[in-house]
């Protein structure tokens, strides 16, 4: 809240200034509405300054003196050159402000360049923001994964996809297989939602590299170029990145360590969809992919049944998890004891039939 005064008690002070002053040579009271507006853009024009760092406002600072002198020399040229009156006052001012102008917006974007880290004392505590480059795969931009992974916004900094995936995504596109083609097309709809996601930015770059012709060394050079990652499911891809000391964000690595947790002993729930390769074997799929063998499940096919978790097994391909049907349990819940009696109906036991019983006349009631 001091702030706020502070900026409000100096737009009225300007104000009031001109409202006195009357430098415009207008009316007392639209000098001063001049004078608020002054006060509020210069306010303005502050807040802004706030989040700008420190690299960009010494760039800004010394690219406008820079500019500043050579316009005092430009200066000098124009009075020389052109008669005294309102055109030479109009090119000097013209000049001034175009040259102020130029230097403190090429200051302010060449600022970063500035390491400010290697003066110490009150500079040493700048923060050197470092841009985090992900480099996408054309295989991950059509395994679609990573559109949903954006929109969580687990994926920060800059994604870059490179001119030449785009291009290997268009000759999918553009094949004559309607398998690839429909392929090609879904990876384009996946960078239409990436570019859509609000806390995302997307770069497409044009960097290329003629000696090399395939795609995926390409990748390497770049990420080596921007020092980013590659995000991809190639295992292959994967394995020569990291041989050339580029970091690989896998998704199939990451679909793996989200698959939840089961141990041995453990009772879960699975809908048995086929015949396993072994004798008397079911196999059933949990909603992430995972393959649950069930023993004893043969007989189940088609039908939802509780097993119960013997061992887990963690390959290079996925988890997959062995169970075990127990079919004298299962058959020893659904058995339900008969009611003695039901809904106000008795139910007596028979009588046993022997030999006194038979052609005996029933006994009237006394």
């Amino acid at each position: 809240m001091d702030i706020v005064f502070v900026r409000l008690l100096f737009i009225i002070v300007v104000g009031a200034t001109c409202f006195v002053i009357e430098p415009f040579a207008l009316t007392r009271l639209w000098d001063g509405v001049v004078g608020l507006g002054i006060g509020g853009a210069i306010v303005l024009f502050e807040w802004k300054l706030r989040t700008v760092s420190l690299k960009r406002l010494i760039g800004a600072a010394i690219g406008s003196i820079l500019g500043i002198c050579g316009a005092y020399l430009f200066a000098l040229v124009i009075r020389n050159s052109v008669p005294e009156g309102h055109t030479q006052s109009f090119l000097q001012i013209l000049v001034m402000l175009l040259m102020a102008y130029v230097g403190l917006i090429v200051g302010a974007n060449k600022g970063d360049l500035l390491n400010l880290s290697a003066l110490g004392g009150i500079f040493g505590g700048e923060k050197q923001s470092k841009k985090s480059y992900k480099i996408l795969d054309t295989s991950v931009i059509i395994d679609g994964r990573i559109a949903d992974i954006a929109e969580t916004g687990f994926l920060d900094g800059v994604i870059v996809t490179p001119q030449f995936v785009l291009r290997e995504l268009q000759l999918v596109a553009d094949s004559a297989d309607s398998l690839k083609r429909n392929r090609g097309r879904r990876g384009l709809d996946i960078l239409q939602r990436l570019q859509k996601v609000a806390n995302l930015q997307i770069q497409i770059v044009e960097d290329d590299f003629p000696a090399i012709r395939e795609v995926d060394l390409k990748l390497i050079e770049l990420a080596k170029l921007y020092e980013g990652k590659i995000i991809t499911n190639d295992f292959n891809l994967n394995k020569v990145a990291q041989l050339q000391g580029v970091e690989v964000l896998n998704i199939n690595e990451l679909a793996n360590s989200l698959k939840p947790i089961v141990l041995p002993g453990e009772t879960m729930r699975v809908f048995i969809l086929k015949e396993g390769k072994e004798y008397n074997q079911g196999v059933a799929y949990l909603d992430d992919g995972t393959m649950v063998v069930v023993d004893n499940a043969r007989k189940m096919i088609g039908k939802t049944i509780d097993v119960s978790v013997t061992s887990v097994l963690q390959t290079t391909a996925g988890k997959m998890i062995f169970g075990k049907w127990d079919e004298r349990a299962a058959y020893s819940r659904q058995a339900v004891p008969v009611p003695a009696t039901s809904a106000g109906v008795s139910v007596q036991a028979a009588t046993p039939v022997t030999a006194s019983t038979v052609g005996a006349e029933p006994k009237p009631a006394s």
